[in-house]
């Protein structure tokens, strides 16, 4: 298949500028695609980010060169990225759980993180039903805040909780008449921006709130159905899994939406993604 192909080039391309500073663009491009498209593509089916891989892969090398050869470590840290041998040290023993100076002991275990393959699985398990909706450009007013991706650091479900006990959500609800909630992920890499609020029709002025418009695209509409958040998280695997590979689309870079429906039956939340024919 056509995706996987260009997955499987990017990733030869990674390995090729291992020793030269992580450019997303560069490897996106390699992939035909978006950045966000192929960060959130390759976050999805690895379970790593881009970043975190190639730092892995980095430091695997750099444990490997260091064991068999007289190379100083100071030219293994600035040959993998790293400015200075303390950075370079506290990086090398997290993954390998020791210094690089004692990297060249005989009989030290180091960590081995191997290039990653991607493959494609077809479960046909259940379908994924989904519409193809064109939405004008619109306003959303809420709060935003930077989160890390993965297990580390706070969490989409952190940053409700905390709007929701400081009365960021109370306010949203007061300006709006809109019936639903939003999530919006604004960008996406190691670190990204992610937003709670709701849809309106004017700019509203707010010392709490930020207001953020959305271009007029083409959306991909998504229906979860179950208990939240974990229907929205399946939801998310099963687009980037099954169904951005299936299809002609790709992710359009623009933010995408979790939609939070208040008081409605039947069904919970939808996921709009920004799409564009490859």
């Amino acid at each position: 298949m056509e995706w996987l192909n260009r997955m499987e080039e990017a990733l030869d391309y990674i390995e090729s500028m291992m020793e030269e500073p992580l450019n997303i663009n560069a490897i996106a491009k390699v992939a035909y695609s978006s950045p966000f498209h192929f960060q959130r593509m390759f976050f999805m089916i690895s379970g790593m980010t881009v970043a975190e891989y190639v730092r892995k892969r980095k430091l695997t090398l750099a444990a490997q060169e260091l064991a068999v050869s007289p190379s100083k470590v100071i030219d293994v840290a600035l040959k993998y990225g790293y400015k200075t041998p303390e950075s370079f040290s506290k990086a090398f023993r997290k993954i390998h759980g020791i210094s690089p100076s004692e990297a060249r002991q005989s009989g030290v275990s180091l960590k081995a993180f191997p290039r990653i393959s991607f493959q494609l699985t077809v479960s046909g398990d259940r379908e994924l039903d989904y519409l193809i909706e064109e939405k004008e450009s619109f306003i959303v007013f809420g709060k935003t805040t930077t989160l890390t991706c993965g297990n580390e650091g706070r969490t989409r479900q952190d940053f409700w909780g905390e709007c929701r006990r400081d009365g960021t959500i109370d306010d949203i609800n007061q300006e709006s008449i809109s019936n639903s909630l939003l999530g919006l992920t604004l960008n996406f890499d190691e670190d990204f921006t992610y937003m709670i609020g709701r849809k309106e029709e004017v700019v509203t002025s707010s010392e709490r709130l930020t207001v953020k418009r959305i271009p007029s695209t083409t959306w991909a509409v998504f229906p979860c159905h179950g208990s939240l958040p974990e229907a929205i998280q399946s939801g998310f695997h099963r687009i980037y899994r099954e169904w951005f590979p299936a299809t002609d689309y790709q992710h359009a870079g623009l933010p995408e939406i979790e939609v939070y429906f208040v008081g409605e039956s039947g069904r919970s939340a939808e996921i709009w993604i920004p799409i564009v024919r490859r």
